[in-house]
């Protein structure tokens, strides 16, 4: 996937501890001046940014959906996006499985997988 025009950025997973990948994430692609929506039901904010608590309340400028969960709530997740409108989709590793696989190719849509999002970005 081209990152070049890529700008903001939802991320599914993103939490308020520090040490995990939901957070990393979030801070390492506002840090390199991506604009991010972090995607939890569980906090109003983190990191200073306003949450949302589902996909469904994105905005439709939204470049790409960033996974950094389990795939058994991935795949609830990307169903739940595909349904509102969205294709670019990005999963970190251990993200993706089996059943997202079979499912974005019933609907037609190519997904990238087991790519870190941060290492990609350092590239564009």
């Amino acid at each position: 996937m081209d990152l070049t025009n890529v700008k903001k950025i939802a991320l599914v997973g993103a939490t308020t501890n520090r040490e995990k990948f939901g957070n990393i994430i979030l801070r390492d692609l506002t840090k390199k001046g991506f604009e991010i929506v972090p995607v939890t039901p569980r906090y109003d904010e983190i990191e200073g940014i306003k949450t949302v608590k589902s996909v469904k309340e994105l905005s439709k400028d939204i470049d790409l959906i960033v996974f950094v969960v389990p795939p058994s709530v991935g795949i609830e997740v990307t169903k739940e996006a595909v349904s509102e409108g969205f294709k670019n989709l990005w999963y970190q590793p251990g993200a993706y499985s089996q059943e997202i696989d079979e499912y974005l190719k019933n609907v037609g849509i190519e997904a990238v997988h087991d790519i870190c999002i941060m290492v990609e970005t350092n590239r564009r």
